[in-house]
């Protein structure tokens, strides 16, 4: 056990792209759990991309991160010491409040029990949590696939898009996914079982996406926004769904891209071809997580879902792999170790 306690620290809000100086590596001393607490470390943090949101002033769906305050953040956590009878110390635990630190309190609110059985620990984090849950949601109660139907989605090789197109798949549609490099595109057509994927690096898109989907596009699911969406556009079917679950070509932009106005034609098209865009947050549909559970966890077993992670070690460098994961450096479901695995058998980087 460390005698200290490490934390990172938003020190100053970011002005398009962030930037180390942005964050600060503290210790601080662990704190004791008192009455109705318990003390929580670290194992898995994880790094995803509406955290760039979280360091800005400004309304949005949550509060930011204020100046000088432990950067917000998800965790696979293992009780230390607990006043709580429902934990004892060694169990495991998925902390959504545990922050860029290694250590934290609970009360033990939103907090939920992980069963080291379903799989690797770091799952919790990924294709047995919230990035799993964002694509069955998603896909689900917006997306509504029909078998036969052509799906494409952006960022297909990352922890959401690459379970949208796994899932659309085992509905019966037609999947291509756009990925940003050969490589990505490659593990997307064949490991995933993608019928096409696309690298938005090279040019033609628009061309190549039209080749890729000769019946047009009924369910785009959005993670990216920017030049794949203007390729995705004017390929929409009448009645295509479009679940909006980010945009993160526009997440680092300090101001509205230069003209011409889009906005007249994007509005006719919805009006003329009765198109559905929706935004969502995931936990808009949270009575349904046990039934997500339930059904990935089934498929996992039975092979028809396969996820990567994207593993580095070290709370410390999670500024850096935040920066990066937001430039599309990631290769997987962004995760940092903080501490050792307990049942490092139990898991697999891919």
């Amino acid at each position: 056990m460390s005698e200290n306690n490490q934390q990172i620290l938003l020190v100053s809000r970011p002005h398009g792209e962030p930037v180390p100086e942005n964050f600060k590596l503290v210790e601080s001393e662990i704190p004791e759990p008192g009455a109705g607490k318990m003390l929580l470390r670290a194992i898995y943090l994880s790094l995803d991309p509406y955290m760039r949101g979280r360091m800005n002033e400004g309304k949005s769906y949550a509060a930011p991160v204020e100046i000088g305050d432990v950067m917000e953040g998800s965790a696979v956590t293992q009780v230390v010491a607990s006043n709580l009878t429902d934990y004892k110390p060694g169990d495991f635990v998925f902390n959504p409040g545990q922050g860029w630190q290694e250590y934290a309190l609970s009360g033990g609110e939103n907090v939920r029990r992980i069963d080291p059985a379903a799989g690797p620990l770091s799952y919790a984090l990924s294709v047995l949590g919230m990035p799993g849950f964002t694509a069955y949601a998603g896909l689900h109660n917006i997306g509504k696939p029909k078998s036969g139907e052509t799906l494409v989605v952006a960022a297909a090789s990352g922890a959401v898009g690459s379970l949208v197109g796994q899932i659309a798949g085992i509905r019966g549609c037609r999947v291509v996914g756009i990925a940003g490099g050969k490589e990505k595109c490659r593990f997307v057509r064949e490991e995933l079982g993608f019928d096409e994927c696309l690298n938005h690096h090279e040019g033609d898109l628009a061309e190549r996406l039209e080749a890729a989907c000769p019946k047009g596009i009924d369910i785009y699911f959005e993670n990216v926004g920017g030049h794949v969406f203007n390729a995705v556009f004017p390929l929409l079917n009448d009645f295509a769904r479009i679940p909006v679950c980010g945009l993160i070509a526009h997440y680092n932009a300090t101001g509205l891209p230069p003209g011409p106005d889009r906005l007249p034609l994007l509005m006719q098209q919805i009006l003329v071809q009765r198109l559905t865009f929706q935004g969502f947050i995931v936990w808009d549909f949270a009575s349904q997580f046990p039934q997500f559970h339930s059904d990935m966890s089934q498929w996992l077993k039975q092979g028809k879902i396969k996820f990567k992670e994207d593993i580095t070690q070290g709370l410390e460098n999670a500024p850096g792999e935040l920066i990066g994961l937001l430039k599309g450096a990631n290769f997987g479901k962004k995760v940092i170790q903080v501490s050792d695995d307990p049942i490092p058998l139990n898991h697999s980087k891919s």
